[in-house]
């Protein structure tokens, strides 16, 4: 049903639902021969038949298949009024109804009902349901563009209105990690490389700019785990492996405009991504990690000993953390801000504009993207040479959509994360 709205139509009628073309099919194999390295113990699949027909295919690469486990749960959005309709055709029809579809999608009622809030509740009854009896298994997903948007934001405190900032592509791959203590993290969202793609193509008719949000690469103290803050310790030998890995990796990427922290692990990282580029660099003070204080340079054992329970308090509550003679998240909030704004004021339409920075930094632009506090810190896991793309649908004046976060297969041919080790 190319160019259709599909939703959830048909549900009870499997032979009249939309089925998977033959790009969609090699698709499932591309994502199926991905995810091969890890070791699934149950994959959960949406019961309409382009789902079902997408998981058996990665099944079968398998070389001990799983039993498929229908969840409905992970059913598509149900937008029954236009459901076999064209984008095109309801916007000319129902002006209205399109922009409030794009602009206040939680607003958008049918039928005496709120799709995209439901969609949300739905999400939110398949995490209970998730919680309480798989807990330390490993799961693959099979579903849809829509519910899986709602399952990464009802993971992370997102809100319904922010339904379209975030992007999720056939047969992508997002990785959601659950703590014991019920608190989610995203670990990457909307992966295609395994389908050839350097980065998600930039949608039609989307005007931008594009940012690119990278962390810098590997140090001796990240290898350590040791607490860097704002000493500047510069990239150690894997780091600059992965500053040109990630050069390598961006260089069929056109890049207008660039900005990094000052500091030397970010500053050499974007550095190694501009060689060869008629391409200025300007440094933002605001974009430097945060400054921990007296725990800069000490290990965890140590600032356990000197601070006993602020570790842990860090990981619960980082919003209530005051580093010792360093900073808080909220003073981090407001440099992130800062910065932000000044990245997105100063680039142009159809730009794409490099940002590298650190760990906490990125934490924090990301979590703004989405109106997020400090109490989300760890919402968003940011890997050495990890990048986030951010795109505008309509110019910088538009609400920013988050449509790759944490590429990290340019690295190690792996869908996940094996990069950042615990420190910031």
């Amino acid at each position: 049903m190319q160019g259709l709205v599909q939703g959830r139509g048909f549900l009870d009628e499997p032979e009249r639902q939309s089925v998977l073309t033959e790009k969609g099919i090699a698709q499932a194999k591309a994502v199926g021969k991905a995810l091969l390295p890890i070791p699934l113990q149950r994959i959960l699949v949406s019961p309409l038949q382009r789902a079902q027909h997408t998981a058996q295919i990665i099944n079968s690469l398998r070389s001990t298949p799983l039993p498929l486990e229908t969840a409905f749960n992970l059913c598509e959005i149900s937008l029954p009024e236009w459901e076999g309709v064209s984008f095109e055709e309801i916007e000319r029809s129902s002006p209205d109804r399109y922009y409030c579809w794009h602009h206040t999608p939680h607003l958008l009622e049918m039928q005496g009902k709120y799709p995209v809030l439901d969609l949300f509740a739905q999400a939110q009854a398949f995490w209970q349901e998730l919680h309480s009896q798989y807990q330390g298994e490993t799961i693959l997903c099979v579903g849809h563009s829509g519910i899986n948007r709602a399952l990464i934001a009802t993971a992370l405190g997102i809100t319904p209105d922010r339904y379209h900032c975030l992007s999720q592509g056939n047969c992508c791959v997002s990785v959601v990690n659950w703590q014991a203590d019920g608190r989610a993290q995203l670990e990457s969202a909307n992966l295609t490389q395994h389908h050839g793609h350097i980065l998600y193509p930039l949608r039609p008719g989307w005007t931008g700019p594009r940012i690119l949000l990278v962390r810098h690469g590997e140090t001796q103290w990240n290898r350590e785990q040791r607490f860097q803050g704002q000493i500047d310790v510069p990239l150690n030998a894997n780091g600059k492996t992965q500053a040109e890995k990630t050069a390598a990796f961006l260089q069929p990427i056109k890049i207008d405009r660039a900005f990094a922290s000052p500091l030397l692990r970010p500053k050499q990282t974007a550095e190694a991504i501009l060689q060869g580029r008629e391409v200025s660099l300007t440094l933002l003070d605001d974009l430097k990690e945060i400054s921990h204080g007296l725990w800069e340079g000490k290990l965890e054992a140590e600032i356990e000993q000197e601070f006993p329970g602020e570790l842990e308090r860090w990981q619960r509550e980082p919003q209530n953390v005051q580093m010792p003679q360093g900073e808080n998240l909220q003073q981090v909030w407001e440099r992130a801000r800062r910065a932000w704004q000044e990245i997105v004021a100063t680039s142009q339409p159809g730009e794409t504009v490099l940002v590298v920075g650190h760990d906490a930094i990125n934490k924090a632009i990301l979590c703004q993207l989405f109106d997020l506090k400090p109490d989300r810190f760890w919402a968003f896991k940011q890997g050495n040479g990890g990048i986030s793309v951010i795109d505008f649908r309509e110019g910088k004046e538009s609400a920013p959509v988050l449509t790759t976060s944490n590429i990290t297969f340019h690295l190690s041919g792996s869908i996940l994360d094996t990069t950042a080790k615990g420190a910031l």
